[in-house]
């Protein structure tokens, strides 16, 4: 996937080796993502493949003056989109915390408060729904794709997933920059409930059946009635974290709850791993998600919990004994 002439890594690359077009914010804090796994893992070639993706990173998708990231440029690196977007940012800072405990750099950590300042602000104007899509200046585009809701790279609406990924996320960042400093800490942990909590009352059985409807409106209606498996892996990990730093019995409960639904509709035991969507009669269904791609978000699901919330997964699994 390099591009060893201009530099970064394509989008992806079709059956037939072609290269699928544009360089992606999001597949870039993956590379990053992977390159610090790789450095605890202590696997060769992970430093050098983290110094050359930081660079690549630092130079064409982290925007200095905004404080959050373009989103997709042509293969090139000559021309941005004018699109952006809250996804590759909530991936940025999931890699940018993770550089940050590999390297000690604070500067990552900076960087990733900055992302998630701006989120909290969008999601608190707009009743802790978090605008998925922006114009070129970031303003919220909230009608993006209303025409078509269920597009699937930039649907319509609020994502109550992204919420629930959020809420963790930001939560993992301001206990490792303010520590048990709570009064540091009280204003991030008070958006994470906030925002976590809009979403799963919007998302779950928000039609009568369990699971976690992909997208809603901006009044918290399913538009997308879908459930996708890493949207349940994301509510797994959050109630989690967010019972261990808060103690509040109603995380326990979700979290039961959530992990019935993944043993009686989501995981597969026949086959393993677990099936990737499911429509709103939580039958299997593929037309976003076909087969079992995703190995990420399933695995996570099976560590976070019980991990130091305050440090990246792959962090703590190295610096760790055995989880028991």
């Amino acid at each position: 996937m390099r591009d060893r002439e201009v530099g970064g890594w394509y989008a992806g690359r079709t059956a037939s080796g072609e290269i699928v077009p544009t360089k992606q914010c999001y597949a870039h804090a993956f590379v990053i993502l992977a390159a610090t796994s790789g450095i605890l893992a202590g696997i060769d070639g992970s430093q050098e493949l983290l110094g050359d993706a930081l660079q690549i990173f630092d130079r064409f998708f982290w925007n200095e003056a905004d404080g959050l990231t373009w989103d997709t440029w042509n293969t090139a690196f000559t021309r941005a989109d004018d699109y952006r977007g809250i996804n590759a940012n909530m991936h940025t800072v999931e890699a940018f915390l993770a550089v940050a405990d590999v390297t000690g750099s604070a500067a990552y950590r900076a960087r990733a408060g900055r992302i998630i300042d701006h989120v909290i602000g969008w999601a608190r104007d707009n009743s802790w729904r978090i605008p998925e899509h922006f114009t070129g200046d970031w303003h919220p585009d909230l009608a993006c794709n209303q025409a078509h809701p269920d597009d699937p790279f930039k649907p319509y609406g609020a994502t109550p997933g992204h919420g629930i990924e959020w809420a963790r996320l930001i939560t993992q960042w301001a206990l490792s920059t303010y520590g048990p400093d709570q009064t540091k800490c009280a204003e991030y942990h008070s958006a994470a409930r906030e925002l976590y909590d809009r979403a799963v009352t919007d998302g779950w059985s928000a039609d009568g059946a369990p699971g976690i409807v992909y997208t809603t409106d901006w009044s918290g209606h399913p538009v997308v009635r879908d459930r996708m498996h890493w949207t349940l892996a994301e509510a797994i990990n959050t109630s989690a974290v967010l019972y261990r730093v808060s103690r509040d019995q109603s995380y326990v409960e979700d979290y039961a709850r959530f992990l019935r639904y993944l043993d009686q509709q989501v995981r597969d035991p026949i086959h393993g791993s677990w099936f990737h969507q499911l429509d709103a009669q939580n039958r299997v269904i593929g037309t976003v998600w076909p087969g079992k791609p995703d190995l990420y978000h399933a695995l996570q699901a099976t560590l976070i919990p019980y991990c130091d919330p305050a440090r990246s997964v792959a962090t703590f699994l190295a610096h760790s004994p055995a989880i028991s």
